[in-house]
């Protein structure tokens, strides 16, 4: 066998070492800034998507001056 047979390291994960506040349930302001990251991103996507339809639209839209 391997000489590492003993060696278990990496084998079924690793807890995640708490800090005080959050053994003492007040761990909330994790969930929190979460939260407030999500909803940045959210609102960057709804804003990234707003300026590509526009974008699409102005590039769709035929101009008088080409034909004439």
């Amino acid at each position: 066998m391997a000489k590492s047979r003993n060696n278990l390291l990496g084998v079924g994960g690793q807890r995640k070492k708490l800090s005080r506040a959050d053994q003492q349930g007040a761990g909330s302001a994790r969930v929190a800034d979460r939260k407030v990251a999500e909803d940045k991103k959210q609102e960057l996507v709804r804003k990234m998507r707003e300026r590509a339809e526009t974008q699409a639209a102005e590039t769709a839209e035929p101009s008088g001056d080409q034909n004439a």
